[in-house]
């Protein structure tokens, strides 16, 4: 009997495109005779509760939870799939769509549907910051803040790449503080000072940067990065080298692959929180930050 699908929508955009996707992935899942619920995240702050409800409706049915959603939906709902060993599925609906396209799922959402209808498990790796999943990145600092800031300036001019990069810019120009961390990562201890902690999960992503080469399979290590404490204009010219792909070359970049890191301030009266953001969504964590990935594997399903 084929998988049943569980589908949580979270719409981005107005009620026009929530309609659109709406209506075709109904007429597309019931032209294909597949089993499925569909849930509409309405209000803000519900995604969780409407992620758990068809969660359980996937267990009971030996079904598969799919997020229809940007990368901060498709977390959401994946740390929910994950601790439930429970099938996953994405059609994907954001502006940069990392997860889906480093796993071969089409960005077209009748095209990702035609992939989930004939799709395969993947098991795939989730990192773990304490105790909330990240399948792109993890970060706290100044790339954080970045985030926050992107949501004001999406509320006000739309969702789309051009308005990230205005925020990331408007981010870049303002005053940030430098943090002194020490980071144990396996066993070596170091002590250094930053503005941002940036720890890569997506494969995809970390080769646009320019840390990995782009055909190179993903590893089982996770990626940290840090900045030395720069000036405003050498903030922007690090930008300028993310975007053609040449971050890692860049003077005052670290970088670190590990397994296991612990991620300490070093200050005379430590903050017993932090603002971390992962896969675009933020939220204060306690310290120290200790990421690794997940022991069990998400069960991915990709393009057969």
């Amino acid at each position: 009997m084929p998988t049943p699908f569980h589908v949580v929508l979270n719409p981005g955009s107005g009620r026009q495109d929530r309609d659109a996707r709406l209506a075709l992935i109904r007429s597309t899942l019931e032209a294909a005779g597949r089993t499925f619920e569909l849930a509409v995240v309405k209000r803000p702050g519900e995604l969780t509760a409407v992620g758990r409800r068809m969660l359980a409706r996937a267990q009971e049915t030996g079904g598969a939870l799919v997020a229809a959603g940007g990368d901060g939906t498709i977390n959401t709902l994946a740390g929910l799939a994950l601790r439930a060993d429970v099938p996953f599925g994405i059609l994907p609906g954001g502006t940069f769509n990392y997860v889906a396209r480093a796993h071969g799922i089409p960005t077209d959402t009748e095209a990702a549907l035609q992939a989930l209808l004939q799709a395969r498990e993947r098991p795939v790796a989730v990192g773990m910051v304490n105790d909330r999943p990240f399948l792109v990145n993890a970060s706290m600092g100044m790339y954080a803040q970045s985030l926050d800031d992107r949501e004001v300036f999406k509320q006000r001019l739309g969702r789309s790449r051009p308005v990230a990069l205005l925020a990331a810019v408007f981010t870049a120009l303002q005053r940030h503080r430098h943090w002194v961390i020490t980071l144990e990562a396996d066993g070596q201890e170091t002590t250094v000072v930053t503005s941002t902690l940036f720890v890569g999960n997506n494969h995809l992503q970390l080769a646009q940067l320019g840390f990995v080469e782009t055909d190179a399979p993903p590893s089982d290590t996770l990626l940290a990065v840090v900045t030395a404490p720069l000036s405003r204009p050498a903030i922007l010219g690090l930008m300028l080298r993310g975007a053609i792909g040449r971050l890692a070359e860049a003077d005052g970049v670290r970088c670190l692959p590990f397994q296991r890191l612990t991620v300490s301030p070093k200050l005379l009266h430590k903050p017993r929180r932090l603002k971390v953001a992962t896969d675009g969504e933020t939220a204060w964590l306690t310290t120290p930050l200790r990421f690794q990935h997940a022991p069990q594997r998400l069960r991915l399903l990709v393009p057969a």
